[in-house]
């Protein structure tokens, strides 16, 4: 098997998944993994990284899923459309061409970060292609990648104003990245420095200072989409880490939003989750997607018993 530029740090821990691409109707090509048997599970990655997130969630996942994870526009490998919009509409409207144009059914869409956030929007588009949403920390909230430390507070306030933020973009390299993600730790050393160069090389492509700029910019639109929260018609688990950037009062409107969620809180763990615990992550979405929709006792002991 050929293993082209954009793939090979992807091949490096996912050797027999398929990887391709989707084109859209606007012509923009989104990159995305196929590995597993079993019902559909659609994985969104978080603000400004990839579908490479999930890698060490992924291989745990694959004989009880077929998993689909996503580059989201622009991100990661996916294309880059001169004058694209990264606000959450336009996001929502990605994931449900990907899950329709690929006649998904029964899927169970789960997502971190703003990728929790599209997974509850595009939910209420998908009617009864969608079983249930997996919700983990949330990104709707004030200052979002702000709250990380005091790195990301100076850098991310800077990249949201016009003209100054390709300047903040163009100084990133490994320290100012790592700098940054770490601040959505814990255990600040579960962050993989591999994966923080991928993201770095993955950012080099053209146009992508731009892109950046505008996700960190498009922060109000995924505090508005709670305003569709209540629209969710689908069972929905919401995992919130105990040090989540979100406070427990945002966690808690949260779950009243969304009508009968699930809340359940990870213990020691921090924006990041699914690299920082992805044992307990794993087995949250398997036991989500076999368990009753109402038992939340067991997907909470699996939440407070495992540090991986």
């Amino acid at each position: 098997m050929s293993v082209t530029y954009s793939d090979r740090y992807t091949r490096g821990w996912s050797p027999d998944g398929e990887i391709a691409f989707l084109t859209l109707s606007d012509g923009t090509r989104l990159r995305y993994l196929k590995t597993g048997t079993g019902p559909a599970l659609v994985l969104l990655h978080t603000l400004r990284t990839q579908l490479d997130y999930f890698q060490r969630v992924i291989p745990q996942l694959t004989g009880n899923f077929t998993v689909y994870a996503v580059d989201l526009p622009g991100l990661g490998w996916s294309d880059i459309r001169p004058g694209a919009s990264y606000e959450e509409p336009a996001l929502r409207q990605a994931v449900v061409a990907f899950v329709k144009t690929l006649d998904l059914s029964d899927v169970t869409l789960a997502g971190e970060s703003i990728g929790a956030t599209i997974a509850l929007t595009a939910s209420t588009e998908l009617g009864g292609r969608v079983r249930q949403v997996v919700a983990l920390n949330t990104y709707d909230y004030p200052q979002g990648v702000e709250r990380a430390n005091l790195l990301a507070s100076i850098v991310v306030k800077a990249m949201r104003v016009p003209g100054l933020g390709l300047v903040f973009s163009k100084l990133s390299n490994p320290p100012i990245l790592t700098g940054i993600m770490q601040g959505g730790f814990f255990d600040p050393k579960k962050l993989p420095k591999d994966f923080v160069r991928e993201q770095l090389r993955s950012g080099k492509r053209p146009g992508y200072l731009m892109v950046e700029t505008r996700y960190f910019r498009a922060l109000r639109s995924y505090m508005a989409a709670r305003g569709l929260y209540g629209r969710v018609k689908v069972p929905v688990t919401l995992v919130y880490s105990d040090h989540d950037w979100s406070k427990p009062e945002e966690r808690a409107e949260a779950a009243r939003l969304v009508p009968g969620s699930r809340l359940i809180t990870l213990p020691q763990a921090g924006h990041f989750a699914s690299l920082e615990h992805p044992d307990v992550i794993a087995r949250i979405l398997i036991e989500a997607g076999g368990s009753p929709a109402s038992n939340v006792a067991k997907l909470q002991r699996t939440a407070a018993g495992g540090k991986s």
